[in-house]
């Protein structure tokens, strides 16, 4: 199975489909530009969605769920919502197919026109403020804070496994709020999250930050984002939050007394995170063997291989994985037990480390009589026999070791990849032989901002909210010579 990756260094972009369809996380689709994820990769999913879903309930929020479809006039309300979605829109015409008596083949009836086209869902503000606008009449009604888990569909020209498919399963949160104030509390609040979200549990760095007008998402006023880097040197947009103002409350006519008895309308947040950041999981940790996946969020933690030439040793080696696994789930670690028959233990093994699972335990007659076990882990390879007694403690400490590991390694990185220039020269140099996150002046002008990105491939990733000390000193800009304020992050990006 490792043989089938291709290395980094040769194809990056090859390297991730591989990684990807070897760990069996996730394969094409019949239809162009969508995916199927397996098992593995649906797993890996499970354990975001189950954390992201305990962090949104702890700050108040509810789950809901609201229709697929979206009257296409819906979508027609808000102006700069639908110059940004109308390229990527799926539309359903007709109610129901027939067979055309001249071909023999399916084709959609032509008396089943529908009165009103339908969008497939490509977000859901719009058909979520219908509803709002419904349920808010006073300001004892606000705030409300909701999130889905759903699917959406976006037509996509270009597409990559996880990163950009044309449908992908995301969670989207919706609140209304009685003042702007608290509208942005809100916004922030998401976006720390995220950030919390992807460190903690991903065990990857980001930076915090708001983006430019050109890249902000339509509809709103202001999006805030965390942005990632990946082992090619590209940046991740990893998770969005946006405050919406009250561009969506004036869109569909909701309007509440407020506590003065006067008429007011309604400040609006949107926000969220996707199978996207699977995707990112592969690209910021794996290696040319596989998938290295933080403990924090593997499917299986551990995984023992019992080893065994006889049935004798076989029963009193079973027994011994069997008692180790019972104790550590106990413990509440997702552990397995691979005792197929018919798999050499190094077949295993190779399995095993293709899939990512952080910790190894190899088990044989030798070690039930010596009262050990030999430990491998998945991030450094490294082996080590250790005493069964008192193992469940050691597993722990092991995996917090690794967790711990993977985003000091990725932190470590991402620092080499960083790189402050004043020049465009200097600039061009930094993408074109190093890559990663370029800090640079810019004098605020959209113009400046497309010139940079024609020329170099290049974007702004965020303004970050948070500069270091060296950023947050004003400048000039490197292309215009303008005044600048601070320096903005740049990258090649996904």
């Amino acid at each position: 199975m490792a043989d089938a990756i291709t290395p980094r260094s040769e194809d990056y972009a090859r390297w991730y489909v591989d990684v990807i369809r070897n760990a069996k996380l996730a394969d094409y689709s019949p239809v162009r530009g969508s995916m199927i994820i397996r098992p593995n990769g649906y797993a890996l999913w499970e354990n975001m969605q189950r954390t992201l879903d305990g962090m949104f309930k702890d700050t108040g929020h509810e789950n809901a769920y609201f229709p697929l479809f979206i009257p296409q006039s819906f979508l027609e309300r808000e102006a700069e919502h639908v110059e940004g979605f109308a390229k990527e829109c799926a539309v359903v015409t007709h109610s129901r197919l027939e067979v055309d008596e001249e071909t023999g083949h399916l084709r959609p009836a032509p008396d089943s026109r529908l009165e009103e086209n339908l969008v497939v869902r490509p977000t859901s503000e719009t058909i979520i403020w219908d509803a709002y606008s419904k349920w808010i009449q006073s300001w004892r009604d606000l705030p409300i804070k909701i999130n889905q888990w759903a699917n959406v569909v976006r037509w996509e020209m270009r597409t990559r496994l996880f990163l950009r498919t044309m449908e992908f399963l995301w969670q989207e949160g919706h609140t209304a709020h009685a003042t702007e104030a608290e509208a942005w509390e809100e916004t922030r609040l998401i976006l720390d999250l995220y950030a919390d979200f992807v460190e903690e549990y991903m065990a990857l760095p980001v930076i915090r930050g708001i983006k430019t007008p050109s890249e902000r998402f339509a509809g709103a006023v202001e999006t805030l984002c965390i942005e990632a880097l990946m082992q090619d040197g590209k940046a991740l947009q990893a998770g969005t939050s946006h405050f919406l103002g009250q561009n969506f409350s004036k869109a569909f006519g909701c309007q509440f007394q407020n506590r003065d008895n006067e008429l007011e309308y309604a400040w609006s947040t949107s926000w969220g995170v996707s199978t996207r950041l699977v995707g990112a999981l592969v690209m910021g940790h794996s290696d040319d063997r596989g998938l290295v996946l933080p403990p924090k969020l593997a499917p299986t933690q551990v995984v023992i291989v019992p080893i065994y030439r006889n049935d004798a040793d076989r029963e009193q080696v079973l027994e011994s994985a069997g008692r180790m696994q019972a104790d550590l789930r106990k413990r509440g670690v997702r552990i397995k037990l691979d005792d197929r028959e018919g798999f050499r233990p190094g077949w295993k093994f190779t399995q095993h480390e293709v899939e990512g699972i952080p910790l190894r335990i190899a088990i044989g007659p030798r070690d039930v009589a010596a009262g050990t076990v030999e430990l491998t882990r998945r991030d450094t390879s490294e082996k080590e026999t250790v005493s069964a007694t008192g193992l469940s403690d050691t597993i722990e400490q092991k995996l917090d070791e690794i967790q711990k590991g993977l985003f000091d390694k990725a932190a470590q990185f991402r620092e080499s990849m960083t790189t402050r220039v004043d020049s465009y020269d200097e600039f061009k140099e930094a993408l074109t032989d190093k890559g990663g996150f370029v800090h640079a002046h810019w004098d605020g002008t959209d113009e400046t901002e497309a010139r940079i990105k024609d020329e170099t491939k290049a974007t702004i990733r965020c303004i970050p909210i948070d500069p270091a000390e060296e950023d947050a000193e004003s400048g000039v800009d490197m292309v215009t010579g303008a005044p600048s304020a601070r320096r903005v992050v740049f990258a090649r990006a996904y």
